[in-house]
């Protein structure tokens, strides 16, 4: 058979069901495997960006690779930004780019580039196939290399002849990479780490399940740790009957704050946390001076197994204290981005995953949801905006019994707001709440905090964080795209138009009018 219907099969023998996508002429022939393997659900995206932001959400959900395919050196720049939200992630994706036929290289056609520079700086593994004999068992070799070091990207260069060439045979897939086993000396040294007065663990990645929060749950009802969950957790199950956790806050100044006497710093699936960016006189290292910080499980281990054991050396019998449910009454009236976070709260459906983008409207946000219906939430890994509006898309392909509901600034989402046309046309059930106060509202913030001076809103400056002038009609432009929506601008308008988005199939659109900060 041809390369690329054997590498299509390959995939999908690999566990590898769906493919995003924004295909070329080099990928001709994957396209056309699409029909000689119909197992293969392959997904259109406008642009690149989408089709990388929508292959991390869905294997953040699935807890398996999606596929991903894009079009030589200019298609992979284009999805860089959310390849690289999924490197931080630890997502495990697959990323195959079509190359120019092997003899076409030497032409240095306009499209010519060093695609593997490009990749490496995305990728954990990197490979080009030489030959169709070959291409199917370099793809198994690139599926297994997903699930090395916790979750990462690799990627498979495919040139167009390796693609239309006879001579291919299908490949079995190969054994997946397991996480590390718990380290005794790690869990003993935890052990006296958090039976000490004073103790943090601060929870991140693979220990986000619900087991392992239960058993840090448990930890914490033992011995009086605080648990705090990373800033921008990549799969966070939380809600009413899960322990009641806050975030480490985003500006350092809040971080430190809530490290401060800490006796150590105990860290599970987290990494030491650091300053999001480097300020004038702040500290851009967030652990106190002084404060030991020690290993548990990091990201390529077991750390569910590990708070397990932990949970068991320390808290034998010991119950972990959960969330009530009891979103607060949302306050009727015109909308701000308290109201609207207890409006999302209030009416968000059980077993919801929640797409978070909302930026400046996250402080609020995350204590409202934290007494909401069960969910599980996904964050902006990376920091690389425009991840929300794709990210919804592949977690509602990977759970299509799930409701999905995307929180998303309204800056952010200009970057990927294509990703609506694929909502539409896979009829997936994603409700987007655009908040909208037509400013980059936190690089008003910024301005100040950096230094460079005050959130003016006139000014040459200013006009450079502003989105009116004009503002963006998105209710408009969801229309256009073939999304429903609705526009507004109170408490009372708001919770009608959740129900509505609630109760109808499909996707949903809804333009939250709410006043910029900063």
């Amino acid at each position: 058979m041809r390369g690329a219907e054997a590498l299509v099969g390959s995939l999908v023998e690999g566990g590898v069901e769906v493919c995003f996508m924004n295909p070329g002429t080099s990928e001709m022939h994957f396209v056309q495997a699409l029909d000689a393997v119909p197992r293969m659900r392959g997904v259109l995206a406008l642009f690149e960006g989408v089709a990388t932001g929508a292959a991390d959400g869905y294997a953040r959900i699935a807890g398996k690779p999606a596929g991903v395919l894009l079009h030589l050196g200019p298609g992979l720049g284009n999805g860089l930004a959310n390849l690289h939200n999924a490197r931080r992630a630890g997502t495990p994706l697959l990323c195959v780019v079509g190359a120019h036929a092997t003899d076409h290289v030497r032409r240095d056609a306009p499209l010519e580039s060093d695609i593997t520079a490009v990749a490496r700086t995305v990728s954990g593994w990197v490979h080009t196939s030489g030959d169709a004999r070959d291409v199917a068992a370099d793809a198994m070799r690139a599926l297994a290399a997903t699930s090395e070091r916790g979750g990462q990207i690799a990627t498979l260069v495919l040139p167009a002849d390796v693609s239309w060439s006879d001579g291919a045979t299908p490949a079995p897939p190969l054994p997946a990479s397991l996480p590390y086993p718990p380290d005794p000396g790690r869990v003993a040294a935890a052990a006296a780490a958090v039976r000490a007065p004073g103790a943090v663990l601060l929870l991140g990645g693979p220990a986000l399940t619900g087991r392992a929060l239960d058993a840090a749950g448990r930890i914490a009802a033992a011995t009086g740790t605080r648990l705090l969950v990373e800033t921008f957790p990549r799969c966070w199950e939380t809600g009413a009957g899960r322990p009641r956790i806050d975030k480490l806050g985003y500006f350092a100044e809040q971080a430190l704050a809530q490290l401060a006497g800490a006796s150590s710093l105990v860290l599970a699936g987290a990494r030491a946390p650091v300053s999001f960016f480097g300020y004038p006189g702040v500290p851009g290292d967030l652990v106190p001076d002084g404060c030991p910080v020690v290993g548990l499980a990091d990201t390529a281990s077991d750390a569910c197994a590990a708070l397990e054991e932990l949970a068991a050396a320390v808290a034998p019998g010991a119950v972990a204290a959960v969330a009530p449910r009891e979103a607060a009454e949302p306050p009727p009236g015109p909308l701000d981005v308290r109201s609207m976070s207890a409006a999302i709260a209030a009416v968000l459906p059980d077993d919801a995953i929640v797409v978070d983008e909302s930026l400046t409207a996250a402080a609020a946000l995350a204590p409202a949801l934290q007494t909401a219906a069960p969910h599980t939430q996904l964050a902006l890994t990376g920091g690389a905006i425009g991840q929300g509006p794709p990210a919804a898309v592949g977690a509602a392909i990977a759970a299509p019994d799930r409701p999905v509901v995307a929180v998303q600034a309204d800056g952010s989402a200009l970057y990927t707001f294509q990703a609506l046309w694929t909502q539409a046309r896979e009829q997936l059930d994603v409700t987007t709440v655009l908040i909208n106060n037509s400013a980059y509202a936190i690089l008003r913030v910024e301005l100040t905090r950096t230094g460079a001076g005050e959130a003016a809103r006139s000014g040459r400056a200013g006009r450079m964080l502003d989105l009116s002038d004009p503002t963006p009609d998105f209710v408009s432009l969801a229309t256009g795209l073939g999304v429903p929506a609705r526009r507004v601008e109170t408490t009372e308008a708001l919770l009608d138009a959740l129900r509505w988005a609630r109760d109808e199939p499909g996707p949903h659109l809804i333009e939250a009018i709410v006043p910029a900060v900063g």
